[in-house]
Protein backbone atom coordinates (compact mmCIF):
# COMPACT_ATOMS: atom_id res chain seq x y z
CA UNK A 1 0.00 0.00 0.00
CA UNK A 2 2.94 2.36 0.60
CA UNK A 3 4.46 1.30 -2.54
CA UNK A 4 1.43 2.54 -4.31
CA UNK A 5 0.79 5.71 -2.26
CA UNK A 6 4.58 6.39 -3.14
CA UNK A 7 3.87 6.28 -6.80
CA UNK A 8 0.75 7.93 -6.74
CA UNK A 9 2.36 11.11 -5.37
CA UNK A 10 5.13 10.69 -7.96
CA UNK A 11 6.52 13.57 -9.32
CA UNK A 12 7.65 11.64 -12.50
CA UNK A 13 3.79 10.55 -12.64
CA UNK A 14 2.75 13.81 -11.96
CA UNK A 15 4.15 15.73 -14.42
CA UNK A 16 2.77 13.20 -16.54
CA UNK A 17 -0.81 14.29 -15.69
CA UNK A 18 0.27 17.83 -16.85
CA UNK A 19 0.83 16.89 -20.15
CA UNK A 20 -2.36 14.90 -20.72
CA UNK A 21 -4.08 18.00 -19.24
CA UNK A 22 -2.35 20.15 -21.89
CA UNK A 23 -2.96 17.61 -24.99
CA UNK A 24 -6.70 17.45 -23.74
CA UNK A 25 -7.12 21.17 -23.49
CA UNK A 26 -5.65 21.66 -27.08
CA UNK A 27 -7.65 18.57 -28.64
CA UNK A 28 -10.64 20.24 -27.00
CA UNK A 29 -10.74 23.80 -27.27
CA UNK A 30 -9.27 23.39 -31.17
CA UNK A 31 -12.11 20.33 -31.80
CA UNK A 32 -14.63 23.06 -30.75
CA UNK A 33 -13.45 26.11 -32.58
CA UNK A 34 -13.08 23.60 -35.86
CA UNK A 35 -16.56 21.81 -34.75
CA UNK A 36 -18.26 25.10 -34.94
CA UNK A 37 -16.93 25.74 -38.53
CA UNK A 38 -17.83 21.97 -39.72
CA UNK A 39 -21.75 22.17 -38.15
CA UNK A 40 -22.03 26.05 -39.32
CA UNK A 41 -21.12 24.61 -43.04
CA UNK A 42 -23.55 21.20 -42.52
CA UNK A 43 -26.18 23.61 -42.35
CA UNK A 44 -25.69 26.54 -44.46
CA UNK A 45 -27.86 26.85 -47.61
CA UNK A 46 -24.42 26.47 -50.07
CA UNK A 47 -24.79 22.74 -50.89
CA UNK A 48 -20.67 22.92 -51.76
CA UNK A 49 -19.81 23.74 -47.54
CA UNK A 50 -22.11 21.33 -46.55
CA UNK A 51 -19.97 18.65 -48.99
CA UNK A 52 -16.69 19.53 -47.91
CA UNK A 53 -17.64 19.29 -44.14
CA UNK A 54 -19.37 16.36 -44.50
CA UNK A 55 -16.15 15.01 -46.49
CA UNK A 56 -14.06 16.20 -43.44
CA UNK A 57 -16.44 14.10 -41.19
CA UNK A 58 -16.15 11.14 -43.08
CA UNK A 59 -12.42 11.07 -43.12
CA UNK A 60 -11.28 12.01 -39.66
CA UNK A 61 -13.86 10.21 -38.39
CA UNK A 62 -12.81 7.15 -40.54
CA UNK A 63 -9.16 7.08 -39.94
CA UNK A 64 -7.68 6.15 -36.27
CA UNK A 65 -6.54 8.97 -34.05
CA UNK A 66 -3.45 6.99 -33.78
CA UNK A 67 -2.54 7.68 -37.41
CA UNK A 68 -3.86 11.16 -37.21
CA UNK A 69 -1.44 12.02 -34.77
CA UNK A 70 1.74 10.49 -36.47
CA UNK A 71 0.62 12.17 -39.48
CA UNK A 72 0.69 15.48 -37.37
CA UNK A 73 3.89 14.86 -36.21
CA UNK A 74 5.60 13.34 -38.73
CA UNK A 75 4.57 14.34 -42.51
CA UNK A 76 3.68 18.05 -41.85
CA UNK A 77 7.06 18.79 -41.17
CA UNK A 78 7.70 17.66 -45.25
CA UNK A 79 5.68 20.76 -46.21
CA UNK A 80 7.44 22.83 -43.86
CA UNK A 81 5.24 22.67 -40.95
CA UNK A 82 6.95 21.18 -37.61
CA UNK A 83 5.01 21.21 -34.46
CA UNK A 84 6.17 20.31 -31.25
CA UNK A 85 5.32 16.69 -29.89
CA UNK A 86 2.63 18.32 -27.52
CA UNK A 87 1.45 21.09 -30.51
CA UNK A 88 1.04 17.94 -33.25
CA UNK A 89 -0.93 15.72 -30.71
CA UNK A 90 -3.42 18.65 -29.68
CA UNK A 91 -3.90 19.11 -33.28
CA UNK A 92 -4.59 15.64 -33.75
CA UNK A 93 -6.92 15.63 -30.98
CA UNK A 94 -8.19 18.45 -32.45
CA UNK A 95 -9.22 17.55 -35.58
CA UNK A 96 -10.37 14.28 -34.88
CA UNK A 97 -12.92 15.31 -32.09
CA UNK A 98 -14.27 18.49 -34.31
CA UNK A 99 -16.52 15.89 -36.32
CA UNK A 100 -18.05 14.93 -33.43
CA UNK A 101 -18.48 17.89 -31.71
CA UNK A 102 -20.15 19.44 -34.75
CA UNK A 103 -22.67 16.24 -34.77
CA UNK A 104 -23.47 17.66 -31.68
CA UNK A 105 -23.93 21.05 -32.38
CA UNK A 106 -25.85 20.17 -35.39
CA UNK A 107 -28.05 17.73 -33.50
CA UNK A 108 -28.77 20.65 -30.77
CA UNK A 109 -29.69 22.78 -33.06
CA UNK A 110 -32.06 20.52 -35.18
CA UNK A 111 -33.24 18.95 -31.71
CA UNK A 112 -35.09 22.69 -31.54
CA UNK A 113 -38.24 23.05 -32.11
CA UNK A 114 -39.01 24.60 -35.51
CA UNK A 115 -42.34 25.99 -34.38
CA UNK A 116 -40.24 28.30 -32.18
CA UNK A 117 -37.77 29.78 -35.18
CA UNK A 118 -41.01 29.82 -37.42
CA UNK A 119 -42.29 32.37 -34.73
CA UNK A 120 -39.11 34.37 -33.74
CA UNK A 121 -39.10 34.66 -37.68
CA UNK A 122 -42.53 35.87 -37.61
CA UNK A 123 -41.00 38.14 -34.56
CA UNK A 124 -39.25 39.77 -36.97
CA UNK A 125 -35.94 38.26 -35.43
CA UNK A 126 -32.76 37.68 -37.75
CA UNK A 127 -30.77 35.06 -37.80
CA UNK A 128 -28.29 35.64 -36.02
CA UNK A 129 -30.35 36.90 -33.56
CA UNK A 130 -32.41 33.43 -33.39
CA UNK A 131 -29.20 31.54 -32.89
CA UNK A 132 -28.18 33.57 -29.84
CA UNK A 133 -31.73 33.94 -27.86
CA UNK A 134 -33.66 31.34 -28.94
CA UNK A 135 -31.76 28.01 -30.72
CA UNK A 136 -28.44 28.04 -28.89
CA UNK A 137 -29.88 28.65 -25.32
CA UNK A 138 -31.66 25.74 -25.71
CA UNK A 139 -29.43 23.31 -27.85
CA UNK A 140 -26.50 24.28 -25.36
CA UNK A 141 -28.53 22.63 -22.51
CA UNK A 142 -29.28 19.42 -24.70
CA UNK A 143 -25.50 18.89 -25.48
CA UNK A 144 -24.20 19.52 -22.17
CA UNK A 145 -24.25 16.02 -21.03
CA UNK A 146 -22.93 14.34 -24.91
CA UNK A 147 -19.87 17.02 -24.60
CA UNK A 148 -19.49 16.17 -20.67
CA UNK A 149 -18.80 12.32 -22.34
CA UNK A 150 -16.79 13.50 -25.36
CA UNK A 151 -14.61 15.41 -22.80
CA UNK A 152 -14.16 12.25 -21.07
CA UNK A 153 -13.22 10.39 -24.18
CA UNK A 154 -10.64 12.80 -25.23
CA UNK A 155 -9.29 12.85 -21.73
CA UNK A 156 -8.37 9.06 -22.17
CA UNK A 157 -7.48 9.40 -26.36
CA UNK A 158 -4.37 11.87 -25.17
CA UNK A 159 -2.64 9.27 -23.93
CA UNK A 160 -2.39 8.08 -27.41
CA UNK A 161 0.16 10.69 -28.19
CA UNK A 162 2.37 8.21 -26.47
CA UNK A 163 3.21 7.22 -29.92
CA UNK A 164 5.21 10.13 -30.58
CA UNK A 165 6.60 10.13 -27.46
CA UNK A 166 4.57 13.43 -25.68
CA UNK A 167 5.60 12.77 -21.70
CA UNK A 168 1.60 12.23 -21.17
CA UNK A 169 0.91 10.27 -18.01
CA UNK A 170 0.36 7.12 -19.50
CA UNK A 171 3.55 6.92 -21.34
CA UNK A 172 5.84 7.85 -18.10
CA UNK A 173 3.92 4.83 -16.53
CA UNK A 174 4.77 2.64 -19.16
CA UNK A 175 8.43 3.71 -19.07
CA UNK A 176 8.43 3.82 -14.96
CA UNK A 177 7.01 0.17 -15.07
CA UNK A 178 10.19 -0.83 -17.66
CA UNK A 179 12.52 -0.02 -14.73
CA UNK A 180 11.31 -1.36 -11.60
CA UNK A 181 8.77 -4.01 -13.25
CA UNK A 182 6.43 -2.97 -10.31
CA UNK A 183 3.85 -3.12 -13.30
CA UNK A 184 0.40 -3.59 -11.06
CA UNK A 185 1.52 -0.81 -8.53
CA UNK A 186 2.07 1.87 -11.30
CA UNK A 187 -0.34 1.30 -13.41
CA UNK A 188 -3.35 1.07 -10.85
CA UNK A 189 -1.88 4.26 -9.30
CA UNK A 190 -2.19 5.51 -13.20
CA UNK A 191 -5.30 4.46 -13.87
CA UNK A 192 -6.73 5.95 -10.02
CA UNK A 193 -5.22 9.09 -11.29
CA UNK A 194 -7.26 9.04 -14.79
CA UNK A 195 -10.57 7.93 -12.45
CA UNK A 196 -9.93 11.28 -10.61
CA UNK A 197 -9.29 13.13 -13.94
CA UNK A 198 -12.99 12.07 -15.42
CA UNK A 199 -14.40 12.16 -11.94
CA UNK A 200 -13.85 15.73 -12.13
CA UNK A 201 -15.14 16.59 -15.42
CA UNK A 202 -18.09 14.83 -14.60
CA UNK A 203 -19.11 16.97 -11.13
CA UNK A 204 -17.89 19.86 -13.65
CA UNK A 205 -20.86 18.48 -16.34
CA UNK A 206 -23.31 17.91 -13.06
CA UNK A 207 -22.58 21.60 -11.85
CA UNK A 208 -23.00 23.02 -15.53
CA UNK A 209 -26.30 20.95 -16.17
CA UNK A 210 -27.23 22.48 -12.90
CA UNK A 211 -26.85 26.18 -13.44
CA UNK A 212 -28.52 25.74 -16.44
CA UNK A 213 -31.40 23.88 -15.01
CA UNK A 214 -34.84 26.34 -15.77
CA UNK A 215 -36.78 25.19 -12.82
CA UNK A 216 -34.10 26.95 -10.36
CA UNK A 217 -34.26 30.14 -9.72
CA UNK A 218 -32.39 32.44 -12.34
CA UNK A 219 -29.10 33.66 -11.04
CA UNK A 220 -27.64 37.17 -10.82
CA UNK A 221 -23.77 35.50 -11.10
CA UNK A 222 -21.82 38.00 -12.45
CA UNK A 223 -20.11 35.01 -14.99
CA UNK A 224 -23.86 33.61 -16.07
CA UNK A 225 -24.43 37.17 -17.11
CA UNK A 226 -21.96 36.54 -19.86
CA UNK A 227 -23.81 33.17 -21.21
CA UNK A 228 -25.76 32.83 -24.15
CA UNK A 229 -28.02 30.95 -21.96
CA UNK A 230 -28.45 33.59 -19.34
CA UNK A 231 -31.86 34.52 -17.76
CA UNK A 232 -32.23 37.33 -16.20
CA UNK A 233 -34.11 37.47 -13.02
CA UNK A 234 -37.48 39.28 -13.60
CA UNK A 235 -38.25 42.66 -11.56
CA UNK A 236 -40.52 42.40 -8.97
CA UNK A 237 -43.64 42.84 -10.24
CA UNK A 238 -45.23 46.46 -7.93
CA UNK A 239 -48.33 45.25 -5.75
CA UNK A 240 -50.90 48.11 -5.96
CA UNK A 241 -53.86 47.87 -3.56
CA UNK A 242 -55.54 46.36 -6.14
CA UNK A 243 -53.62 43.28 -6.35
CA UNK A 244 -52.75 43.31 -2.68
CA UNK A 245 -56.50 42.51 -2.49
CA UNK A 246 -56.19 39.72 -4.73
CA UNK A 247 -52.73 38.24 -3.49
CA UNK A 248 -54.87 38.18 0.02
CA UNK A 249 -58.13 36.47 -1.62
CA UNK A 250 -58.58 33.45 -2.61
CA UNK A 251 -56.23 31.57 -5.41
CA UNK A 252 -56.17 33.88 -8.26
CA UNK A 253 -58.35 32.17 -11.99
CA UNK A 254 -57.88 33.06 -15.17
CA UNK A 255 -59.65 36.35 -15.51
CA UNK A 256 -61.15 35.29 -19.15
CA UNK A 257 -65.42 36.08 -19.48
CA UNK A 258 -66.99 32.75 -21.06
CA UNK A 259 -67.50 33.18 -24.77
CA UNK A 260 -70.74 31.55 -24.72
CA UNK A 261 -71.48 34.78 -22.38
CA UNK A 262 -69.98 37.61 -24.94
CA UNK A 263 -71.38 40.41 -26.29
CA UNK A 264 -70.61 41.99 -29.60
CA UNK A 265 -71.61 44.83 -30.93
CA UNK A 266 -72.36 43.86 -34.46
CA UNK A 267 -74.53 41.87 -34.05
CA UNK A 268 -77.81 43.61 -35.52
CA UNK A 269 -77.60 43.64 -39.36
CA UNK A 270 -77.96 47.55 -39.09
CA UNK A 271 -74.23 47.24 -37.02
CA UNK A 272 -73.23 45.31 -39.54
CA UNK A 273 -73.82 47.42 -42.35
CA UNK A 274 -72.31 50.31 -40.69
CA UNK A 275 -69.40 48.88 -39.96
CA UNK A 276 -68.81 47.86 -43.53
CA UNK A 277 -69.96 51.04 -45.04
CA UNK A 278 -66.86 52.81 -42.40
CA UNK A 279 -64.31 49.70 -43.21
CA UNK A 280 -64.80 50.75 -47.22
CA UNK A 281 -63.25 54.06 -46.68
CA UNK A 282 -60.44 52.74 -44.89
CA UNK A 283 -56.55 51.98 -46.18
CA UNK A 284 -55.81 48.76 -48.02
CA UNK A 285 -53.51 47.64 -45.62
CA UNK A 286 -53.28 43.79 -47.11
CA UNK A 287 -53.13 43.34 -50.97
CA UNK A 288 -52.49 39.63 -52.31
CA UNK A 289 -52.74 39.42 -56.18
CA UNK A 290 -52.26 36.32 -58.34
CA UNK A 291 -50.46 34.42 -55.64
CA UNK A 292 -49.48 30.73 -56.58
CA UNK A 293 -47.49 28.15 -54.82
CA UNK A 294 -47.01 24.44 -55.45
CA UNK A 295 -44.58 21.74 -54.09
CA UNK A 296 -43.68 19.81 -57.13
CA UNK A 297 -47.02 19.67 -59.53
CA UNK A 298 -49.36 20.15 -56.54
CA UNK A 299 -50.46 23.50 -56.17
CA UNK A 300 -51.84 24.54 -52.87
CA UNK A 301 -52.24 28.10 -53.76
CA UNK A 302 -53.59 28.49 -57.59
CA UNK A 303 -54.49 32.36 -58.18
CA UNK A 304 -55.27 33.37 -54.88
CA UNK A 305 -56.54 37.41 -54.64
CA UNK A 306 -57.23 39.07 -51.54
CA UNK A 307 -58.05 42.54 -50.14
CA UNK A 308 -57.92 43.58 -46.19
CA UNK A 309 -58.35 46.79 -45.11
CA UNK A 310 -57.35 48.43 -41.83
CA UNK A 311 -59.43 47.24 -38.72
CA UNK A 312 -60.85 44.88 -40.80
CA UNK A 313 -61.53 40.57 -39.67
CA UNK A 314 -61.38 38.64 -42.56
CA UNK A 315 -62.43 34.71 -41.57
CA UNK A 316 -60.59 31.98 -43.97
CA UNK A 317 -62.41 29.24 -44.25
CA UNK A 318 -62.34 25.62 -45.74
CA UNK A 319 -61.46 22.27 -45.18
CA UNK A 320 -58.14 20.82 -44.84
CA UNK A 321 -55.62 21.25 -47.55
CA UNK A 322 -56.79 24.07 -49.09
CA UNK A 323 -53.98 26.69 -48.68
CA UNK A 324 -55.56 28.33 -45.66
CA UNK A 325 -52.39 28.17 -43.37
CA UNK A 326 -50.15 28.69 -46.98
CA UNK A 327 -51.52 31.88 -47.74
CA UNK A 328 -50.69 33.22 -43.84
CA UNK A 329 -47.54 32.19 -44.16
CA UNK A 330 -47.07 33.78 -47.43
CA UNK A 331 -48.48 37.13 -46.23
CA UNK A 332 -45.58 37.15 -43.82
CA UNK A 333 -43.10 35.75 -45.98
CA UNK A 334 -42.87 32.96 -43.63
CA UNK A 335 -42.84 30.68 -47.16
CA UNK A 336 -41.72 31.97 -50.75
CA UNK A 337 -43.78 31.64 -53.48
CA UNK A 338 -44.05 30.79 -57.21
CA UNK A 339 -46.08 34.03 -58.75
CA UNK A 340 -47.84 36.65 -57.47
CA UNK A 341 -47.55 40.01 -55.11
CA UNK A 342 -48.24 40.34 -51.54
CA UNK A 343 -48.10 43.86 -50.41
CA UNK A 344 -48.45 44.82 -46.22
CA UNK A 345 -48.99 48.38 -45.65
CA UNK A 346 -47.74 49.44 -49.41
CA UNK A 347 -44.72 47.69 -49.21
CA UNK A 348 -44.08 44.11 -51.42
CA UNK A 349 -43.16 41.97 -48.90
CA UNK A 350 -39.57 39.81 -49.28
CA UNK A 351 -38.72 42.13 -52.24
CA UNK A 352 -37.10 45.24 -53.10
CA UNK A 353 -37.44 47.98 -55.55
CA UNK A 354 -36.05 46.18 -58.29
CA UNK A 355 -37.98 43.12 -57.59
CA UNK A 356 -35.02 40.78 -56.19
CA UNK A 357 -35.36 38.58 -52.94
CA UNK A 358 -34.25 40.26 -50.07
CA UNK A 359 -31.77 38.47 -48.14
CA UNK A 360 -33.30 36.43 -44.74
CA UNK A 361 -32.37 39.16 -42.35
CA UNK A 362 -33.66 41.56 -44.59
CA UNK A 363 -37.08 40.16 -44.64
CA UNK A 364 -36.60 39.40 -40.82
CA UNK A 365 -35.96 43.10 -40.24
CA UNK A 366 -39.06 44.09 -43.20
CA UNK A 367 -41.63 41.90 -40.90
CA UNK A 368 -40.42 43.97 -37.85
CA UNK A 369 -40.84 47.91 -39.52
CA UNK A 370 -44.23 46.69 -41.52
CA UNK A 371 -45.86 45.13 -38.26
CA UNK A 372 -47.03 41.70 -38.88
CA UNK A 373 -47.98 39.63 -36.24
CA UNK A 374 -48.56 35.67 -36.10
CA UNK A 375 -50.22 33.24 -33.88
CA UNK A 376 -49.85 29.51 -34.46
CA UNK A 377 -52.07 26.46 -33.96
CA UNK A 378 -49.20 24.91 -31.80
CA UNK A 379 -48.42 28.54 -29.71
CA UNK A 380 -44.68 27.80 -30.38
CA UNK A 381 -43.27 29.66 -27.44
CA UNK A 382 -39.49 29.86 -26.58
CA UNK A 383 -39.60 26.39 -23.88
CA UNK A 384 -36.65 28.58 -22.64
CA UNK A 385 -38.19 32.01 -21.05
CA UNK A 386 -41.20 32.35 -18.98
CA UNK A 387 -44.51 33.92 -19.92
CA UNK A 388 -43.60 37.76 -19.20
CA UNK A 389 -39.84 37.00 -21.04
CA UNK A 390 -41.82 35.22 -23.89
CA UNK A 391 -43.55 38.69 -24.54
CA UNK A 392 -41.00 41.41 -22.93
CA UNK A 393 -38.08 39.59 -25.02
CA UNK A 394 -38.87 40.43 -28.51
CA UNK A 395 -39.88 43.87 -27.65
CA UNK A 396 -36.37 44.63 -26.40
CA UNK A 397 -34.14 42.56 -29.22
CA UNK A 398 -35.98 43.13 -32.24
CA UNK A 399 -37.39 46.78 -31.51
CA UNK A 400 -35.34 48.04 -29.10
CA UNK A 401 -37.52 48.84 -25.94
CA UNK A 402 -35.26 49.04 -22.90
CA UNK A 403 -35.79 46.49 -20.34
CA UNK A 404 -38.19 48.23 -18.06
CA UNK A 405 -40.73 49.32 -20.90
CA UNK A 406 -40.47 46.29 -22.49
CA UNK A 407 -41.79 44.76 -19.62
CA UNK A 408 -44.07 47.05 -18.13
CA UNK A 409 -45.77 46.50 -21.41
CA UNK A 410 -45.65 42.57 -21.32
CA UNK A 411 -47.32 42.70 -17.65
CA UNK A 412 -49.91 44.76 -19.35
CA UNK A 413 -50.69 42.36 -22.39
CA UNK A 414 -50.42 39.45 -19.74
CA UNK A 415 -52.35 41.19 -17.16
CA UNK A 416 -55.19 41.48 -20.35
CA UNK A 417 -55.16 38.12 -21.57
CA UNK A 418 -55.91 37.34 -17.70
CA UNK A 419 -52.49 35.53 -17.34
CA UNK A 420 -51.50 38.23 -14.42
CA UNK A 421 -50.48 35.29 -12.24
CA UNK A 422 -48.64 33.06 -14.45
CA UNK A 423 -46.03 36.05 -15.96
CA UNK A 424 -43.45 33.90 -14.13
CA UNK A 425 -44.68 30.28 -15.83
CA UNK A 426 -42.72 28.52 -18.19
CA UNK A 427 -44.59 27.15 -21.32
CA UNK A 428 -44.34 23.60 -19.83
CA UNK A 429 -45.68 24.45 -16.89
CA UNK A 430 -48.86 26.33 -18.07
CA UNK A 431 -52.57 24.46 -19.96
CA UNK A 432 -52.96 24.83 -23.96
CA UNK A 433 -54.80 27.91 -23.51
CA UNK A 434 -53.35 30.00 -21.14
CA UNK A 435 -49.89 29.27 -23.64
CA UNK A 436 -51.90 30.20 -26.48
CA UNK A 437 -53.10 33.46 -24.98
CA UNK A 438 -49.15 34.08 -24.34
CA UNK A 439 -48.85 34.06 -27.75
CA UNK A 440 -51.68 36.10 -28.69
CA UNK A 441 -50.11 38.84 -26.06
CA UNK A 442 -47.02 38.19 -27.66
CA UNK A 443 -47.87 38.64 -31.22
CA UNK A 444 -49.81 41.79 -30.49
CA UNK A 445 -46.95 43.82 -28.32
CA UNK A 446 -45.41 45.30 -30.63
CA UNK A 447 -48.65 46.90 -31.82
CA UNK A 448 -48.78 45.38 -35.61
CA UNK A 449 -50.79 46.18 -38.47
CA UNK A 450 -52.13 43.73 -39.13
CA UNK A 451 -52.48 39.90 -37.36
CA UNK A 452 -52.51 36.95 -38.28
CA UNK A 453 -54.35 33.86 -36.79
CA UNK A 454 -53.73 30.12 -38.01
CA UNK A 455 -56.21 28.20 -36.49
CA UNK A 456 -55.47 29.72 -32.92
CA UNK A 457 -57.89 26.61 -31.44
CA UNK A 458 -56.98 23.32 -33.42
CA UNK A 459 -54.25 22.60 -30.60
CA UNK A 460 -56.53 23.04 -27.88
CA UNK A 461 -58.74 20.45 -25.94
CA UNK A 462 -62.40 21.73 -25.93
CA UNK A 463 -62.87 22.82 -22.38
CA UNK A 464 -59.92 25.46 -23.73
CA UNK A 465 -61.20 27.15 -26.67
CA UNK A 466 -63.58 29.40 -25.28
CA UNK A 467 -60.47 31.77 -23.38
CA UNK A 468 -58.55 32.31 -26.13
CA UNK A 469 -61.49 32.69 -28.62
CA UNK A 470 -62.53 35.38 -26.24
CA UNK A 471 -59.31 36.88 -25.96
CA UNK A 472 -59.48 36.99 -30.11
CA UNK A 473 -62.95 38.78 -30.27
CA UNK A 474 -61.93 41.55 -27.38
CA UNK A 475 -59.27 42.39 -29.52
CA UNK A 476 -61.35 42.51 -32.75
CA UNK A 477 -64.57 44.47 -31.32
CA UNK A 478 -63.09 46.52 -28.71
CA UNK A 479 -59.65 47.53 -30.32
CA UNK A 480 -60.66 47.65 -34.24
CA UNK A 481 -57.31 45.19 -34.52
CA UNK A 482 -56.77 44.22 -38.00
CA UNK A 483 -57.10 39.98 -38.45
CA UNK A 484 -57.10 37.43 -40.77
CA UNK A 485 -58.01 34.12 -38.58
CA UNK A 486 -57.96 30.87 -40.22
CA UNK A 487 -60.52 28.82 -38.30
CA UNK A 488 -63.43 26.34 -38.12
CA UNK A 489 -65.24 27.81 -35.40
CA UNK A 490 -67.92 29.01 -37.63
CA UNK A 491 -70.32 30.45 -34.50
CA UNK A 492 -66.97 32.89 -33.58
CA UNK A 493 -66.69 33.69 -37.75
CA UNK A 494 -70.02 34.77 -37.68
CA UNK A 495 -69.77 37.22 -34.24
CA UNK A 496 -66.83 38.73 -35.39
CA UNK A 497 -65.68 38.95 -38.32
CA UNK A 498 -66.72 41.48 -41.16
CA UNK A 499 -66.26 39.14 -44.15
CA UNK A 500 -65.52 35.19 -44.85
CA UNK A 501 -63.47 34.25 -47.58
CA UNK A 502 -63.68 30.52 -48.61
CA UNK A 503 -60.94 28.15 -49.96
CA UNK A 504 -60.93 24.99 -51.49
CA UNK A 505 -58.14 23.74 -53.55
CA UNK A 506 -55.78 26.75 -53.20
CA UNK A 507 -58.58 29.07 -54.95
CA UNK A 508 -61.25 31.56 -53.51
CA UNK A 509 -64.59 30.29 -54.48
CA UNK A 510 -66.57 32.61 -52.37
CA UNK A 511 -66.28 35.50 -50.66
CA UNK A 512 -68.93 37.84 -48.61
CA UNK A 513 -70.01 39.65 -45.66
CA UNK A 514 -69.91 36.57 -42.98
CA UNK A 515 -73.54 36.56 -42.16
CA UNK A 516 -74.31 36.45 -45.09
CA UNK A 517 -72.19 33.79 -46.53
CA UNK A 518 -72.54 31.47 -43.40
CA UNK A 519 -76.20 32.01 -43.80
CA UNK A 520 -77.12 31.56 -47.33
CA UNK A 521 -73.94 30.16 -48.86
CA UNK A 522 -73.62 30.69 -53.19
CA UNK A 523 -71.45 28.28 -53.97
CA UNK A 524 -72.22 24.40 -53.47
CA UNK A 525 -68.56 23.63 -51.54
CA UNK A 526 -69.49 26.50 -49.31
CA UNK A 527 -72.89 24.73 -48.16
CA UNK A 528 -71.90 21.48 -48.12
CA UNK A 529 -68.17 22.33 -45.83
CA UNK A 530 -71.01 24.62 -43.75
CA UNK A 531 -73.80 21.76 -43.78
CA UNK A 532 -71.42 19.38 -42.35
CA UNK A 533 -69.38 21.86 -39.98
CA UNK A 534 -72.70 22.11 -38.67
CA UNK A 535 -72.86 25.67 -39.06
CA UNK A 536 -75.02 27.63 -36.39
CA UNK A 537 -78.19 29.44 -38.05
CA UNK A 538 -78.51 32.83 -35.96
CA UNK A 539 -81.92 34.38 -36.49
Amino acid sequence: MSLFLHYLSLPYLITGIWFTLAVTALGLAGGLILGVFLAAMQLSRFWMLAAFARGYTVIFRGTPLILQMVFAYDALPQIGLKLSAIGAAGLALAANEAPFIAEMLRAGVLGVDRGQILAGQALGMTPSLLMRRVIAPQAIRTMIPAFGNETVSALKNSSLASVISVQELTLRSTQLASSTFDFFSIFFASGLIYLLLTTAVSLIQLAVERMLDLDRPPSEDRLSRLMPWYRAPLTPEPIGPKAAEAKSGPAQADNIIPYAASKDSRSTRADRTKRAETLAHNNVVVKVDGLYKAYGKQAVLAGVDLTVRVGEVIALLGPSGSGKSTLLRCINHLEGWDAGIVMVGGRRMGFNGDGKLLSPRAIAEERASVGVGMVFQQFNLFAHLTALENVAGPLRWVHGLSRIDAERRARELLERVGLGHRMQALPRHMSGGQQQRVAIARAIAPSPSVLLLDEPTSALDPELVNEVLEVIRRLAVEDGLTMIISTHQLRFADEVADRVVFLSDGTVIEEGPAHEVLTNPRHPVTARFLSVMEADKPV
